[in-house]
């Protein structure tokens, strides 16, 4: 009895924390979900801090952010639009949150990145700033994203932050909608939908139903590659 009641729980465990799932925010989820051992849980419980146990919420917040941008992504798909979460990449251990093929061709990379409202972000040098926090290097794995998803498609993606938390502030610190720095474009999460919406016209170089084939065939959903 002893030994039935362990593998159920066992198996409990593994389906709750540790089971491959798919879609907005599935790989950071599952990261957390790894991090999350018995023994982190029981510190976290005992309010001790843990590296671990850092990484977990981080990822856990993350994931909370992709699938919000996620739920404001949906309305697209009526008017048209392809939309992917959570894709893998064809080498690497990368993964990009989410893809989006306009109705007439045109792709997008939107990265959901969720930081502490309490500090803006701006531009100060060309550097990319929260409060005043140089956060300019988080940007590089977005500009490899979208170089591996060019190639992998074999046409331009465009590469967007969904800055979902911070207010973006402009010149003179005032009020902005809209930042660029390096070719990305940073725009505030509530606002993301009707960016995307504008760019509809934005003409592409292949069928929007051939590119999402493309993107079935050579960026799986993350936690089918990486189980």
């Amino acid at each position: 009895m002893t030994l039935t009641l362990l593998l159920i729980a066992a198996a409990w465990w593994w389906w709750r924390y540790r089971r491959p799932r798919h879609g907005a925010g599935a790989s950071a989820e599952a990261r957390a979900r790894a991090l999350r051992t018995p023994l982190v849980r029981l510190t976290d419980a005992a309010g001790i801090p843990t590296r671990a146990g850092t990484l977990a919420r981080n990822y856990a917040r993350g994931a909370d952010g992709e699938r919000r941008t996620a739920r404001r992504l949906t309305p697209l798909a009526h008017d048209g639009w392809h939309i992917f979460h959570d894709l893998a990449l064809p080498t690497g251990r990368a993964n990009v949150d989410h893809l989006l093929i306009s109705p007439t061709g045109a792709v997008f990379l939107p990265d959901t990145k969720r930081w502490s409202a309490g500090r803006p972000v701006h531009i100060r040098a060309g550097r990319l700033l929260h409060g005043e926090q140089d956060v300019t290097a988080r940007l590089d794995g977005l500009h490899h994203e979208t170089r591996t998803v060019a190639r992998a498609l074999g046409v331009p993606v465009t590469p967007l932050v969904v800055m979902d938390g911070p207010p973006l502030l402009g010149p003179h610190d005032r009020p902005a909608t809209e930042l660029v720095l390096n070719g990305v474009r940073i725009v505030p999460a509530d606002r993301i939908t009707a960016y995307l919406r504008r760019q509809a016209t934005i003409p592409g170089q292949r069928r929007p139903a051939d590119l999402a084939a493309a993107v079935e065939r050579h960026l799986p959903p993350y936690t089918h590659r990486h189980r």
